[in-house]
């Protein structure tokens, strides 16, 4: 059995889909392409299918990404544009590497955000940034299916600033462009959150809905302050590794 990894994007007026809408396009994606897809056992048996970290519906995201069993093996590349091809645009394939190492969601531990503020001034967010920075916990609350939960925005935070991005933007319209780094934690600290610590420290308030995107996720390396690519041990492995044909493979007798 071959086991596939493939970083995916949602970008667009595709970020409002929901992690089970992007199921069923790419199970219809598999059908497809005619990937020889593994399935699991019992009376409804599915395409075996490994999702990681999903971001929320209505954030866009650069950097989604899941795994895939195959009773046949594929060139990575190939079945990426295959799959890319069968899905809709906006829901593109980017990314593909055979797994060769364990624990892929265990390397998801960080992500980059992106989150553009229109209608707010950059120094006026710059002095909120400030101040949530400067603030050992900011409280926020989040409504869950058990009712309104109180947790800490401020812990999980490793990074945040202010992002100077100006030329794709009007010159008469105010934007504000704010990078974070933050841990997956539990309870997880999104970025709405973030934009809730805002508030609650500085009384930021957006006239309109923040556009929000995932720019990377993995590891968090605590020396360099950045998070590194969870696809990058595979690609090193491969190389490391000599790498049998995949035809040649698909044919062997069992």
């Amino acid at each position: 059995m071959q086991r596939i990894r493939l970083r995916y994007t949602k970008r667009g007026r595709l970020r409002f889909t929901s992690h089970r809408d992007f199921q069923r396009a790419f199970e219809r994606a598999l059908r497809r392409a005619e990937v020889p897809m593994a399935y699991s056992a019992g009376f409804t048996p599915h395409p075996k299918v490994s999702y990681a970290n999903a971001a929320p519906t209505g954030t866009g995201s650069e950097a989604e990404y899941l795994e895939i069993a195959l009773t046949e093996a594929r060139d990575p590349e190939k079945l990426r544009l295959l799959l890319d091809e069968s899905l809709p645009a906006g829901l593109d394939v980017v990314d593909a590497v055979e797994a060769r190492t364990s624990g892929l969601a265990d390397r998801l531990t960080a992500s980059v955000w992106e989150l553009r503020l229109d209608g707010v001034e950059p120094a006026e967010a710059e002095r909120a940034v400030a101040a949530f920075n400067a603030a050992e916990a900011v409280e926020v609350q989040r409504t869950t299916k058990n009712g309104v939960r109180t947790f800490d925005a401020r812990a999980a935070v490793v990074h945040l600033e202010t992002h100077n991005e100006t030329a794709d933007r009007p010159t008469d319209q105010p934007c504000a462009i704010l990078r974070l780094v933050v841990r997956h934690v539990t309870p997880a600290v999104r970025p709405d959150d973030v934009l809730s610590g805002l508030r609650a420290v500085a009384d930021l308030a957006p006239p309109v809905a923040a556009a929000v995107t995932r720019l990377a996720q993995g590891l968090f390396d605590e020396e360099t302050g950045t998070v590194t690519d969870p696809l990058a041990p595979d690609r090193e492995a491969a190389t490391a590794l000599p790498t049998a044909d995949p035809a040649a493979t698909a044919k062997a007798p069992a």
